[in-house]
């Protein structure tokens, strides 16, 4: 048998499949949620040691190896299946070098021994994902939802100062420390009467719906119009008729626009408000980053919470 003590070869690990978005359609569920399941991890490239192959002569007649790719997800939280492993076998003390730096990455000294050369890519998280651990943003048209949402996570909504900007739910990633993030959703601003079909509320509130934690965003600037108390009632109103449900959800009070909240007035009459309700309060301002940590820790904090109810 010819002897061969060094080759080099090329490895890609499998790609993982893609999350599936997908929302349950039955004929007497009507307000199904979202059931994409998630794809599956890609294949790993493995070295193998082995105690009766004594060279490399196979692996340097085939010198591309790839790794099977992950099955994307599926409906009815159906997850893809998991990309196979491909294993290289290799005589026992084979040193695995990376090419280009001549780092000794792995000593592979022992029978059956095994090192992950490139490790399979991760699958995406289908839409069911979302279904739980939401951090839903409420408010009367213009509040300052889109800004929020925009400062706080990577999502890039449409921004203007009139109503009605935000046409239909936005979604963003909120990091949090180092390994930590939650969703948080923007939901189009709602008006009197949202409960019973008028403006751009009826499709939307069967978002709000399937939230865990609502938190609701009130100007409290000098421009804004209608007393921000009113303004609050009104939007739990039209939560409270279409769904009794909702309002035994847990809430938090944003008071949005702090840096053009004027003397104070109408800051001051809304955290009155929710110190005598009891309600979570939180000051702040989006544009400056005023109250933004605050609220984000303590956003974070309710997600831990509804993870370990559930």
């Amino acid at each position: 048998m010819k002897f061969i003590d060094q080759v080099k070869i090329y490895v890609k690990s499998g790609d993982g499949g893609k999350g599936c978005v997908s929302f349950r359609r039955e004929k007497f569920i009507p307000k199904g949620g979202p059931n994409g399941g998630d794809g599956g991890r890609g294949g790993h490239i493995i070295f193998k040691a082995k105690h009766n192959i004594n060279t490399l002569l196979d692996i340097k007649y085939q010198q591309q190896y790839r790794a099977e790719k992950g099955q994307h997800g599926m409906g009815r939280d159906r997850h893809g299946r998991d990309g196979r492993d491909l294993i290289i076998p290799v005589p026992m003390g084979t040193l695995v070098k990376n090419y280009e730096t001549g780092e000794i990455l792995f000593d592979l000294t022992e029978d059956d021994q095994e090192y992950i050369a490139a490790q399979g890519g991760r699958g995406g998280l289908g839409n069911t994902h979302f279904k739980g651990p939401f951090r839903h943003l409420i408010g009367i048209p213009n509040a300052g939802k889109s800004t929020l949402i925009s400062s706080v996570s990577a999502a890039k909504p449409k921004i203007a100062d009139y109503p009605f900007t935000t046409l239909v739910p936005n979604l963003g990633v909120v990091k949090y420390k180092e390994f930590s993030s939650f969703v948080i959703a923007d939901i189009p601003g709602l008006i009197e009467g949202a409960s019973q079909g008028t403006g751009l509320g009826f499709q939307f509130l069967r978002h709000v719906e399937r939230t865990s934690v609502l938190l609701h965003l009130v100007d409290i600037s000098e421009m804004a119009e209608g007393d921000p108390v009113n303004n609050l009632e009104k939007i739990n109103n039209e939560l409270r008729l279409f769904s009794s449900e909702i309002m035994d959800k847990p809430m938090a009070i944003a008071g949005t626009k702090l840096d053009i909240k004027g003397n104070g007035e109408r800051l001051d009459r809304l955290a009155d408000y929710c110190k005598d309700k009891h309600c979570d309060f939180f000051p702040i301002c989006s544009v400056t980053g005023e109250g933004i940590d605050e609220l984000v820790q303590y956003l974070a904090i309710k997600v831990e919470e509804s993870k370990n109810r559930e």
